[in-house]
């Protein structure tokens, strides 16, 4: 499976290069991707299009991947990092920074920032829900994570000190990939890196986690190291995320329920396939933000939660229907 959605995102990359506002042809497209034709479509091909393209594959496999070691975790199929408030406290710590100035005094001080406040709402959420929290708990935990951040963003809004930095404040609210590239990605890859490796070292110990925490001991497994590179991973990668693209929503959570079945629901197993998936779902919806006919652009995090909030409400009505 993981071959499989590997060769569709490497083919939905290459589709998402022929769509943009500049109006190159198929043939020009291709002799750009080929190094050949003009110097402008080669600029449009390589430096605005395909970092874009990849900045959302690399966002959606963070999200994923993060929402898919929380689920194992939490033991949990409706946590992932925008449900439970990681996203919006990440993008609280963003907000800070530029509120702050952080932003212009160096290319770190927003990535920082978003991963130190992920760790914070991970943190918050474990002491809060506790590992095994039912749904209930653990969306109420959530809400009250992103109603705090929210209102602490709202404050920032409001006491945005010129137009400027209330555009900049917003446009990390909604979500966007636009106009990355490949400097952009090249600072967050190390972070994305050293999260996805923190996540896939627990893969073991979640899968033993999930008979519990007496059975996992005996299986040579360590809970608590467990515990604490999920934290680690899943801060890091919904931090960095944050960072390069604002707050984007839903997708850490379709993506390892369309898995799940898929690899007998081994927690192991499904955390590469929902990072290929969640990234493949990301780059088909900023190509669809790009190519729907609307005035301006539509924001890649509000087209996620177009799509993601009904498969959320879906999700969550037929757990608890299951549970009756």
């Amino acid at each position: 499976m993981s071959l499989l959605l590997f060769g569709l995102c490497g083919l939905m990359l290459i589709v998402s290069v022929f769509a943009g506002t500049a109006p190159l042809s198929f043939g020009e497209t291709v002799s750009a991707l080929l190094g050949q034709g003009s110097e402008a479509a080669r600029v449009i091909v390589w430096e605005i299009r395909l970092p874009r393209a990849v900045a959302a594959f690399g966002v959606g496999a963070a999200l994923g991947l993060a929402g898919a070691a929380m689920q194992g975790l939490l033991q949990n199929p409706l946590a992932e990092p925008g449900v439970l408030g990681v996203s919006s406290f990440a993008s609280l710590g963003a907000m800070v920074a530029i509120y702050f100035g952080l932003a212009g005094a160096g290319s770190l001080g927003v990535p920082a920032a978003a991963i130190l406040f992920s760790l914070v709402a991970v943190v918050l959420l474990l002491f809060a829900a506790g590992k095994g929290a039912n749904s209930v708990t653990l969306l109420l935990v959530g809400i009250g994570l992103s109603s705090l951040a929210g209102a602490l963003m709202a404050l920032a809004l409001n006491l945005a000190p010129n137009p400027w930095s209330l555009a900049d404040l917003v446009n990390w609210m909604l979500g966007s990939v636009a106009n990355r590239s490949w400097t952009d990605v090249a600072m967050i890859l190390p972070v994305w890196i050293a999260g996805a490796v923190a996540v896939l070292m627990s893969g073991g110990g979640l899968r033993a986690l999930s008979l519990g925490d007496e059975t996992a001991a005996t299986l040579g497994a360590d809970p608590r190291r467990t515990r604490w590179l999920v934290i680690a991973g899943t801060s890091l990668l919904a931090g960095g995320s944050v960072a390069i693209a604002g707050t984007i929503g839903f997708v850490g959570i379709v993506a390892p329920h369309v898995i799940r079945p898929f690899v007998r629901h081994d927690p192991a197993r499904l955390l590469v396939p929902s990072a290929l998936l969640a990234g493949l779902l990301l780059v088909s919806a900023d190509l669809a933000a790009r190519v729907l006919p609307f005035a301006q652009e539509l924001k890649l995090g509000v087209a996620a939660a177009l799509f993601g909030a009904p498969v959320f409400i879906w999700i969550a009505a037929r757990i608890g229907g299951l549970g009756r």
